[in-house]
C-alpha cells in the first residue's frame, strides 16, 4: 500500500481528559484510512493511553509515535504563584520519542509533572527537561508555548533565547519549529515570525494540526465535551470553546493544501516519523527481588516454608502430598517464580500477624499445593495468577507494609479509568446542553439495563427511547452528540486493589500520577500494566 506524504505528529485521544475525544479504535481506523504511515500520540501531560496506541496502531500496521504534550513552568516546577496557575502560565511544547531511551526520559518528565510540579497542570522546568532530553524530538509547540507567547510579544530576542536552549538540550537535528493554521490570525503571526528564526538559526519548520477530534463534524460535540469538563452549558456565552472548528483530523491532501507555501513543512512530518523507531516488547514479567535469610536461595527458602506448612496441615504428609510438593517445587525453580511465591507468602503473613482479615485466595495458583502449604485456603480452588482479597478497611496497611520493604520508589497502587457508557454519556451530554437533571435523566432510564450495551443498542431496543427521539424537542440532537462521545475517558481514579511491585523503580518502565487524594498510582492501567 502506498503511504501518504504527511503524518499527524500533535494529537489528543480519550486520554486528554474531557479534552480529547478521539477514540483510539476510530483514530487508527482514520489513520488507516487516510493511508498514514504513522501516527503521534501527544495527549495533555500523562501516558495513560500510551501501551494502548501502541499495541492497536502497530496490529494496523501504523508505525506508533509515543510523546506528549508537557507543560513548561515559566521558572521552577516547584514554584506556585498566580501566573503558574493562568492557562498561559503553563508553556505547550510537544515531545516525540525517537527510541527506547527518549521513551524512559518521557515517563521521569511525565511522571515529575505529577509527583513535583503539579499546580493546576502537571508542570516539568528547563532544569528537568535538560536532564531527560536524550532520545526526545521537540517541536517547539502551539500559540500557548514559550516561543508563540515571544513571537505574538515580537520579542524575536526571546524567541531566540528559547529556541537556542532546546536545540543545545537535545541538539539541533532534534528540535523543530511547530506551525499550525486553523484559521486563526494568532497563529499566521507566530508563523511569520517561525520562518525567519528558522532561516536564521537553521531549524528545520513543521506542520501539525492540534488534533483534538476526528471528523470536521465533530466541533459541536467537542464544545459539549469541554463544557462537562468545566461544568458550563452550551448556553453560558462564557464558556470556554476553541477559537475555530478545525481541530479534527485533516487528511493529507487538505494538510498539504493549508501549507502549500511551506511545502518542507509537511515534508518534515514523515522525516520526524521515520525517525522515531521505539520497540516497545510486552510480556517480560519483572519479579521484585526478595531478600531470603542467609545460608539460602529463593528456591531453598521456598522450600523450607512449603515443607514446614506441609507437615503443620498434613502432620506426617503422605508420598503423593510429598511427591506433588516436590513436582510443584521444580515447576516453579525451572520457571523462576520463587520469589512471586515468597513475595505474596510475605504480605499474606503480615497481614495476618497484625489480624487483618485475609481472604482464602482465587486464581489459578489457589490450585497449588504450595500454595496451600504456604497460606491459602484449599477451599478456593480455581485455575495462573493469585488473587488475594483483604479487609476494606486495613489494606491500607498492607499497602503500606508493601511500600517499606521493597522501597517506595518501587511499588505503586494501579490507576483505573471511568468511561462515558450509554446511560452516564446521556446525562452528561444533557446537563451540558442545558437540560433539567430531571429530564437528562429520564432519558437517561429509557436505555435497557443491559451490560456494555451501547447507544444505537439501545435505541434499537427501547421503544421509548425512539419515541422520545422522534417526538420531543432536542433529544434526538442530544442522542447524536452522545453518540460521538460515547466510550470517551472520563476520569481516573484509583483501582480499588491493584498494587505493582518491581525490582527497581518503577518509572524505569511506568509513568506515575497522582491522584486528587494525593495517592501515588501508575499512569498505565492494568491490562497495560
Amino acid at each position: 500500500m502506498q503511504h501518504t506524504d504527511f503524518v499527524h505528529l500533535h494529537l489528543h485521544t480519550q486520554y486528554s481528559l474531557l479534552d480529547g475525544a478521539c477514540q483510539l479504535d476510530r483514530l487508527i481506523a482514520k489513520a488507516k484510512e487516510y493511508r498514514m504511515p504513522a501516527l503521534a500520540m501527544t495527549d495533555h501531560g500523562n501516558l495513560f493511553g500510551a501501551v494502548d496506541f501502541y499495541a492497536l496502531a502497530s496490529k494496523e500496521g501504523i508505525k506508533p509515535i509515543i510523546g506528549c504534550e508537557l507543560y513548561m513552568a515559566p521558572g521552577s516546577r516547584f514554584e506556585r504563584t498566580p501566573q503558574d496557575g493562568q492557562y498561559e502560565g503553563a508553556n505547550h511544547i510537544t515531545l516525540l520519542c525517537r527510541n527506547l531511551a527518549g521513551y524512559k526520559n518521557l515517563i521521569k518528565l511525565v511522571t515529575a509533572g505529577y509527583l513535583e510540579g503539579f499546580y493546576y497542570k502537571p508542570r516539568i522546568d528547563r532544569e528537568l527537561f535538560a536532564q531527560h532530553g536524550d532520545g526526545l524530538i521537540v517541536l517547539s509547540g502551539c500559540l500557548n508555548s514559550e516561543l508563540g507567547h515571544a513571537l505574538l510579544e515580537t520579542d524575536e530576542a526571546k524567541a531566540a533565547q528559547i529556541a537556542k536552549f532546546y536545540m543545545e538540550a537535545v541538539g539541533k537535528e532534534n528540535y523543530y519549529l511547530e506551525i499550525q493554521d486553523h484559521g486563526l490570525e494568532d497563529q499566521r503571526t507566530m508563523t511569520r515570525g517561525v520562518l525567519p528564526l528558522a532561516k536564521r538559526l537553521g531549524i528545520s519548520v513543521v506542520a501539525s494540526n492540534d488534533v483534538h477530534y476526528l471528523n470536521a463534524g465533530d466541533h459541536k460535540a467537542h464544545e459539549v465535551l469541554l463544557c462537562v469538563q468545566t461544568g458550563k452549558t452550551m448556553r453560558d456565552a462564557d464558556r470556554w470553546r476553541f477559537s475555530s472548528q478545525q481541530f479534527y483530523l485533516k487528511s493529507p491532501a487538505e494538510m498539504q493544501a493549508l501549507f502549500g507555501e511551506v511545502p518542507e513543512a509537511v515534508k518534515n512530518t514523515v522525516a520526524i516519523a521515520e525517525r522515531c523507531n521505539l520497540e516497545l516488547s510486552f510480556g517480560k514479567i519483572r519479579l521484585p527481588k526478595y531478600t531470603v535469610p542467609e545460608g539460602h536461595t529463593l528456591d531453598s527458602y521456598l522450600r523450607t516454608l512449603a515443607e514446614e506448612g506441609l507437615r503443620k496441615r498434613y502432620g506426617e504428609p503422605g508420598r503423593d502430598a510429598t511427591e506433588r510438593l516436590n513436582r510443584e517445587l521444580e515447576v516453579i525453580k525451572k520457571m523462576g517464580f520463587a520469589g512471586y511465591f515468597l513475595v505474596v507468602w510475605d504480605f499474606i503473613s503480615y497481614a495476618r500477624s497484625r489480624g487483618i482479615p485475609v481472604g482464602p485466595g482465587r486464581g489459578s495458583a489457589a490450585g497449588s499445593l504450595v500454595a496451600y502449604s504456604l497460606f491459602l485456603n484449599p477451599e478456593r480452588i480455581s485455575m495462573p495468577d493469585m488473587d488475594i482479597d483483604f479487609c476494606d478497611e486495613r489494606r491500607d496497611e498492607v499497602i503500606e507494609y508493601v511500600r517499606k520493604k521493597y522501597g517506595a520508589e518501587n511499588v505503586s497502587q494501579i490507576i483505573t479509568f471511568g468511561t462515558l457508557g450509554a446511560k452516564a454519556v446521556i446525562r452528561d451530554v444533557a446537563r451540558a446542553m442545558g437540560m433539567a437533571y430531571a429530564e437528562g435523566d429520564k432519558i437517561a432510564k429509557m436505555v435497557p439495563n443491559t451490560l456494555n450495551i451501547s447507544l444505537d443498542e439501545a435505541v434499537k431496543d427501547s421503544a421509548p427511547l425512539r419515541q422520545a427521539i422522534e417526538k420531543q424537542p432536542g433529544v434526538a440532537d442530544l442522542i447524536e452528540t452522545a453518540k460521538i462521545l460515547e466510550g470517551l475517558t472520563r476520569h481516573a481514579s484509583t483501582h480499588a486493589a491493584g498494587v505493582v511491585i518491581s525490582s527497581e523503580p518503577l518509572t524505569e518502565h511506568v509513568p506515575l500520577y497522582k491522584g486528587a487524594k494525593g495517592e501515588i498510582t501508575t499512569q498505565y492501567a492494568m491490562t497495560a500494566i
